[in-house]
């Protein structure tokens, strides 16, 4: 799964690259995104600024209404569920990162493990969304099996989208996007660092 990620362009570079347009009131968004916390997102041809996660409205033992947890992935054999597959079939969008990170090492001492595509200063990551009462428009990442050199990192990565596979994800068909939904089959680079995996990051969160 994926709980933090980069994305070290500005709002006008990634308009640039994406051929999309700044949304009114811009987008504002931290270098490393977490869970819970804004990120951006192309949707609509727009750049624009949502929270990364669906919000999971659970209950207290009293059954009052906690803190909604953010649900930041989506897996692709779950996108038929009712949590997803309104947004899958009307809601899907382009998720500009440059690098997505993964936890390495014994428990208590687990460090970031940075994945990222060779000589790409900037990728995209299939995503949904959706609007919601917490937090506005919100969306999640879409995560399938892990392939490659992404495999010795974790068991899933993230639907990674070649430029030529930007408007069928987007536009097409909910069939034609699933079939979008496999393992990168290029090249990905590892850059296991000394840096903790705890330091301001959310608790990892199972998948619906």
């Amino acid at each position: 799964m994926c709980n933090l990620y980069r994305m070290t362009k500005n709002k006008d570079e990634v308009a640039a690259w994406f051929e999309a347009i700044e949304a009114l009131g811009g987008a504002n968004f931290g270098e490393e995104v977490y869970p819970g916390y804004p990120g951006a997102v192309v949707a609509g041809g727009a750049v624009r600024q949502m929270t990364w996660g669906f919000p999971l409205v659970l209950k207290g033992k009293q059954g009052q209404p906690l803190k909604p947890k953010p649900v930041n992935n989506a897996r692709t054999d779950k996108l038929d569920s009712f949590f997803w597959k309104h947004s899958f079939s009307d809601r899907r969008c382009l998720i500009p990162i440059t690098a997505w990170a993964e936890a390495e090492g014994a428990k208590g001492q687990k460090t970031r493990s940075w994945m990222s595509l060779p000589d790409a200063e900037l990728f995209a990551c299939a995503g949904v969304w959706r609007k919601s009462d917490e937090w506005g428009d919100c969306y999640s990442m879409v995560m399938t099996d892990a392939a490659g050199a992404a495999a010795e990192v974790h068991t899933r990565m993230p639907v990674i989208l070649a430029p030529e596979n930007y408007a069928v994800w987007t536009g097409g068909s909910p069939q034609e996007a699933r079939e979008l939904c496999v393992p990168w089959p290029g090249e990905v680079v590892i850059d296991r660092t000394d840096q903790p995996w705890t330091r301001g990051a959310a608790v990892q969160k199972d998948l619906l």
